[in-house]
């Protein structure tokens, strides 16, 4: 149970996530997606697990995989633009044949 709370925590940020990258609307896509995650989550603990390919089901996992490509996209986004990747790629622009 600590890995999927783990996980709906990082997909709560997830939204704020899209914002940054400015993809709105796969923000509010992903806050649809979320309130769906945390219904399944409430669904699990409090009652039993909802079937395999139910509304909150297929929600849930989505929303998973939602939220791994905005994390993903992020990090790409960070390192791009941080001050060691700019200067290591200006260096490798600058040691290539013309």
């Amino acid at each position: 149970m600590g890995v999927l709370v783990m996980f709906l925590l990082l997909s709560t940020v997830t939204p704020f996530l899209f914002l940054q990258l400015k993809k709105p609307a796969l923000a509010v896509a992903q806050s649809i997606l979320l309130v769906g995650m945390w219904v399944y989550y409430f669904q699990i603990i409090l009652y039993t697990a909802p079937a395999a390919f139910s509304v909150t089901w297929s929600m849930f996992y989505a929303g998973l995989i939602g939220s791994q490509i905005a994390w993903i996209l992020f990090i790409i986004a960070t390192v791009e633009q941080s001050p060691g990747y700019q200067a290591n790629l200006a260096k490798e622009k600058d040691t290539l044949p013309s």
